[in-house]
This record gives C-alpha cells, structure tokens and sequence, in this order.
C-alpha cells in the first residue's frame, strides 16, 4: 500500500521549488484576480445576492466535477493537465480583459469567468498535490506542506491589502493583466522541468485499459475499502463543516456582540494569517511528530480551545479573540499539512488524482450546506452559538480519535488493506 520507492534525483529540491515558485506567483494572481473581481461586482451593483451567486459560480465546479477531474489526472499526463489548466485561465482572463476595455463587459460574463476559473482549480490543485508525491523524498513531504501552508498564509495577508491599492490606481482590466503575468510565471517551469508520472501495473502487463467510469469507481471503491483512509477523509470534511461558518460570522461577532467596527474585524483576518505564517514555517523547520497523525490530532485538540476562547470571550475582551486567531492560524497548517503528506505518502501515485479530488470535492461541498445550517442556527439562539458548538464537536474529533485504531495507526495498518497499483516513471521534459 505504501508508494513505492521513489528514485528522486539529489537535486530534487531545484525542480521541485522552482515549479513551486512559479505556482505561488500563480495563485498570488488568481487572489488579486478574486479580489478585483469581487470589488467590481460590489462597486457596480452592490447586491448580496449578486455576490452570493459569485461564490456559487466559484465554487460550484470543483465540487460537481472534482471525482472527473481526479479520474482525468491519473489517467492523464499531470504536467500538461497543469499547464492547460493555468493556460485556459489566463485565456478566459484575456478575454474578460477586452470586455473590459471594450465597455462590453457583463455580469454574467464575470461569473463565466468565475466558473472557468474554478473548473481550472479543479484540475490544477489535485494534479499539484499528486505530482508533489513524486518529486519530494517521503521524509521530507510534511516540510513541503509547511511550507505551502506558509505561501498560503502569505497570500492571505498580501494580497487583499495590495488588491486594494491597485484598484485604486489601476484601471481593473490592467489589474486583471496581472493574473496573465503571473499564470505564465507558473507555466514556465512547467516546460523545462519533467514530473514523473504513475505507470498502472495493468498497463505493463498488456491487460486491456479500463474505461474511464470503471477507474473514477475505483476510486470511489479504494477510498471505501481502506476505513482509516476513509475516516480520515470524513474527518476532514466534518471540519470544513464546523469551521466554515465561523469567518462568516466574524463580522457580525464583532459588529454586534462586542461592538466593534471593521478595523478590529480587520486586524483578526491579520493575527490569522500571520499565525499561519508562523505555523507554517515551524512545521518546515521541525516536520511534526514521527507520526504524522499525532501532530493533526494535536492541532485539532488545540485550535478547539481556540475556538471555544472566542466563544467564551467577554464583550469587553476583544484582546482574547485577537490571541484566538493567531493560536488558530498557528494550529491550521500543523493539521493540514500533515493530512496532506499523509494523503501523499500512503495513497498509491496512480489513486492520488482521484482521491485527492474525492475529498476536496466533498469537503468544498460542506461549506454552503454548513452556511445553510449555521445561519438560522445563529438567528435563532446567539452570535457565539455556533462557536460553541464548532469548538466541542472539533475537541470531540480530536480527542476521539486517538481511540480509534483506524486512525491512530493509519500509516501502518494501511500495508495490509490493498495491493500496490502503481509504480513510478518519469516523465520527458517535452512529452
């Protein structure tokens, strides 16, 4: 069940980071895009609803098609499934530039290019996640997510403070040039630099190819069959389900129960990213428990405490919900970046496609149906309600996993569930 060993050149570091360079200037674009994008839409109709239907737009394709698009990634060439994702971005982004200097710009328009920005995502993410796999050594996977976590955390404090400056002096069709600029930026190492790709054991047996809706079941039927894997997936989207809401309730935490105004709201949007940073960089330095499972419990036990702080907070003691955040943005990339490694280590290179995108997909799916929930929750008892609940049901989780052996011994009951379905060839430069 474990990836096969990988013959990882000892320059790996040099493809690797040089690929992960160009990717973070991508998504530093694609955030500047999305707040410009937002602005617009608030500045020329301000209408929640307006609003609303855009995140729809946002968020819609990466969760209908997340188990095609993984089922794609590992039958396909992950390097090109990269490079066309962020290339019919810019193009769509191109497009939407001269319907902007053209004056023809629409709504609708705006929210075509949300959606074709997001069905790029949808793509691009898990075959990043999938290819990470194979050109990192498996000691040093943990590390990697820290240091995607820490990018992650950068881009949220940066970018919304520079979208601002630059709507204010550029016109948005030169801001969204931007997005253009840096979608090339992360293609280009994508052109020199091969990614070793997964070669299915069938294939070199000369069996018959299966079809595409057979390798999307299988995928359905690995996740399924491997309970720690499985539990592990629910975990996650259970969490996504409590902690959805709670930045989305922000605002109205602040505004009503301790009222303030959008500095102080502003300033825990800041504590959150910089704890993330410092979260980020120290899962790099120190690479987590030797169980990697340990560490995420850990976190998740922690950040509840953060959690049920804000909802304990008095309303004349912001200063515990400002502590709150960064300790939360701290323990945010010590639970998901060794998830992820996990997710990197143990799920076969030729599955990782598939079931990376499975619990994105469901996951993402949590985050409206949980705002659906939370909402009428909220009205109907108090504005800490929620956070209350968020914070016991995560402590819950955490502390009860370490009582489920599935989970506990996750990397290494996993041996024993499956056979090896993929090893590992690497990839031309140019195929």
């Amino acid at each position: 069940m474990e990836n096969p060993d990988q013959t990882v050149p000892p320059n790996w570091a040099v493809r690797f980071f040089t690929i992960f360079t160009g990717q973070a200037f991508s998504l530093f674009g694609s955030a500047l895009v999305q707040f410009a994008l937002v602005w617009y839409l608030t500045q020329k109709t301000g209408s929640a609803t307006v609003l609303a239907t855009a995140s729809l737009f946002a968020m819609l394709p990466q969760i209908l098609l997340g188990p095609i698009a993984g089922t794609v990634i590992d039958r396909g060439n992950r390097r090109i499934i990269m490079i066309v994702s962020d290339a019919s971005i810019a193009l769509f982004t191109l497009l939407l530039i001269y319907l902007f200097w053209s004056g023809k710009v629409q709504i609708w328009h705006i929210y075509l290019i949300m959606a074709v920005r997001s069905l790029g995502g949808a793509f691009h993410y898990p075959a990043m996640a999938a290819s990470t796999t194979l050109m990192v050594p498996k000691e040093h996977l943990s590390r990697v997510a820290g240091a995607n976590q820490t990018m992650q955390g950068l881009v949220s404090i940066v970018a919304p403070p520079a979208g601002a400056l630059l709507v204010a002096v550029m016109a948005t069709q030169n801001m969204l040039m931007i997005d253009v600029v840096t979608a090339i930026m992360g293609i280009t190492p994508l052109l020199f630099f091969s990614i070793p790709q997964p070669r299915q054991e069938e294939h070199l047996a000369g069996a018959p190819r299966r079809s595409f809706v057979q390798d999307m079941g299988a995928g359905f039927k690995y996740m399924i069959s491997w309970p720690g894997l499985l539990m592990l997936g629910l975990i996650a989207t259970t969490l996504n389900f409590l902690l959805a809401p709670a930045s989305a309730l922000m605002p109205l935490l602040v505004t009503k129960y301790f009222k303030l105004g959008a500095l102080q709201l502003g300033s825990l949007d800041s504590f959150f990213g910089v704890g993330m940073i410092a979260g980020g960089i120290t899962l790099s330095v120190w690479g987590g428990f030797r169980k990697k499972i340990l560490t995420s419990l850990t976190g998740i036990i922690l950040f509840s405490f953060a959690i049920l702080a804000i909802a304990a907070a008095p309303a004349n003691k912001f200063w515990i919900v400002i502590v709150a955040q960064f300790v939360f943005g701290f323990m945010m990339p010590m639970v998901n970046g060794p998830i992820h490694a996990l997710f990197q280590s143990l799920i076969e290179p030729g599955m990782q496609g598939r079931v990376l995108s499975l619990v994105s997909s469901v996951a993402q799916a949590m985050m409206p149906l949980s705002l659906l929930v939370a909402g009428p929750f909220t009205d109907a008892t108090s504005y800490q309600a929620w956070f209350w609940v968020a914070g016991v049901l995560n402590l819950v989780i955490g502390l009860g996993s370490f009582l489920i052996p599935a989970i506990l011994n996750i990397e290494s009951n996993h041996k024993h569930t499956h056979p090896v379905e993929a090893t590992v060839s690497d990839a031309a430069a140019f195929d």
